[in-house]
């Protein structure tokens, strides 16, 4: 008998949620623990069989005034240790990098909205690289801060904006700074909780934006899974 997956998916508000991961997880045997990260209980949960962290609006620094990041930090370094994969999303790739001593900051200018990144020669070689994965894709990029290389990182991916925009550690960690899970659906939700950050970021609009969606959302879709099912393929986690 094949033993059970489970997969935790850490959420930091409810309209960020796992968006196409989610089916994919489950055509893939997974069963789905989505837990919110404010609810108090991190220091009790486990890393189960495969660990997503989620993106959301506050800094993987800012511990002071969100104290559960400390407890959400201590179990994605549980799953670091036990060699658990790991799929980081925004700031769940900067609270990865901060895990793994590197330096998480506000970057130099926000990047919201679509656009390609560049692939490194790693990148290509890592799931983004894949049959059907970004390469020539415009996805979606919704971040103030950036994070320095944590050591013995692979950079995978970079714009003019943001030279960290993805790595990988090995087959078990995937780090992206941008949003590959979430569907043109999802994305309404977002531009009503993101509503005042839209209004105080220059040359960013929800019409602009909602239009952007428009003509990107279903190829980053398609891209997006070929990325999430080859990631979870070399982390051992077969079809079934």
């Amino acid at each position: 008998m094949t033993k059970d997956r489970k997969a935790v998916l850490i959420r930091h508000v409810a309209f960020e949620g796992p968006g196409i991961l989610s089916p994919i997880l489950a055509s893939m045997g997974f069963s789905q623990r989505i837990v919110d990260a404010s609810d108090g209980a991190l220091s009790r949960e486990d890393p189960g069989d495969l660990l997503v962290v989620l993106g959301g609006p506050i800094g993987a620094y800012d511990d002071r005034d969100y104290p559960f990041l400390l407890d959400e930090m201590k179990l994605i370094e549980q799953s670091f240790k036990k060699e658990i994969p790991f799929i980081g999303i925004c700031l769940g790739s900067q609270l990865a990098a901060r895990v793994l001593g590197a330096r998480v900051y506000p970057g130099k200018s926000k990047e919201i909205g679509w656009g390609e990144v560049s692939l490194s020669s790693e990148g290509f070689q890592s799931p983004l690289g894949c049959e059907g994965g970004i390469h020539g894709v415009k996805v979606l990029h919704w971040h103030g801060d950036t994070f320095d290389l944590p050591a013995g990182a692979s950079r995978l991916a970079e714009t003019n904006v943001t030279p960290n925009q993805a790595f990988s550690v090995g087959n078990n960690l995937l780090a992206l700074q941008f949003h590959l899970e979430a569907t043109a659906t999802d994305l309404e939700k977002w531009f009503v909780g993101h509503s005042f950050e839209i209004s105080k970021t220059e040359r960013v609009s929800v019409g602009d934006l909602r239009r952007q969606t428009a003509l990107y959302a279903k190829t980053c879709e398609k891209a997006g899974e070929a990325v999430f099912r080859s990631f979870l393929s070399r982390a051992g986690f077969g079809e079934r």
